[in-house]
């Protein structure tokens, strides 16, 4: 007994062990539903398969095509993205809670409908397609899908940043004459900075991994999803299987980049 008279290490992860066994076999049957696939998608892929794959000109055009046109949507959407985000962490205004629902739709619906709507706005007999000549079947169109699926990560992820940011240093910091905009770039943004480029690292993965929308606005150019979707119903499942396995090694080694890049300069800000 402790001098307030709970029992002694109460608050502590190892007075309840049973609980924590419970805990660990239920989170450790969800790590292995998501593992087991990805580990049978391996293990099936000879590295002679990867390697004629990696070498394979088409499922390299796909693969540039896909992650370019994921990181131009994402770039592009932060321009807009990032401020939207802001705005619903700092202000209150009519219509606020109808415009959070509005940003979370396109991962409600499903993306072959928000193909649809799209073609309604940028196809060729729409009115943006009239002037631009439409966007079916370009990479510029294909960016625009995967904007529409993937933005509301960015937005939500900027949201609750910009939420945990104390809004008594901003005022603070009107108080002594700071305009709104060096507010949000001086004090804002960098304290939030990092949950912002984790948002936008969520965006570009979303982007990537987009299908239904994707292959209704432009079948070719062929994005990675879209390919392997070819290739399995053309060759079967041998062949897209190996350009899967690709597409996860990619990006995997991305990802782990981008981990170890955004951990340095972390670590470097705290140790200056």
């Amino acid at each position: 007994m402790t001098a307030t008279g709970a029992p002694a290490g109460n608050m502590r992860g190892g007075s309840w062990p049973w609980f924590n066994l419970v805990m660990a076999l239920l989170g450790s049957a969800l790590v292995l539903f998501l593992l087991a696939p990805l580990a049978g998608l391996f293990v099936a892929t000879s590295l002679s398969n990867l390697t004629q794959t990696a070498a394979d000109e088409q499922v390299y055009r796909s693969i540039l095509l896909t992650l370019t046109c994921a990181l131009g949507a994402t770039i592009v959407c932060t321009v807009t993205g990032v401020p939207l985000g802001y705005l619903l962490a700092r202000k209150r205004f009519v219509g606020r809670t109808v415009l959070m629902a509005l940003i979370d739709l396109p991962i409600i619906i499903p993306h072959s409908a928000a193909g649809i709507a799209l073609l309604t706005v940028i196809g060729r007999r729409s009115w943006l397609g009239e002037v631009t000549g439409g966007l079916v079947g370009t990479a510029a169109g294909i960016s625009v899908a995967m904007a529409f699926v993937s933005v509301p990560f960015l937005v939500n992820a900027s949201h609750r940043a910009f939420a945990a940011v104390s809004p008594y240093q901003q005022r603070v910091a009107r108080t002594l004459g700071a305009s709104p905009m060096r507010v949000f770039f001086t004090i804002a943004l960098p304290i939030a900075w990092r949950d912002v480029v984790g948002g936008m690292v969520l965006m570009w993965a979303r982007g990537i991994s987009e299908f239904g929308a994707v292959v209704i606005i432009a079948y070719h150019p062929m994005t990675t999803p879209t390919l392997v979707f070819q290739r399995f119903n053309d060759f079967g499942l041998s062949y897209a299987r190996s350009v899967a396995a690709l597409l996860i090694l990619v990006c995997v080694a991305i990802f782990i980049v981008l981990r170890l890049v955004l951990r340095r300069r972390v670590t470097d800000r705290h140790d200056a």
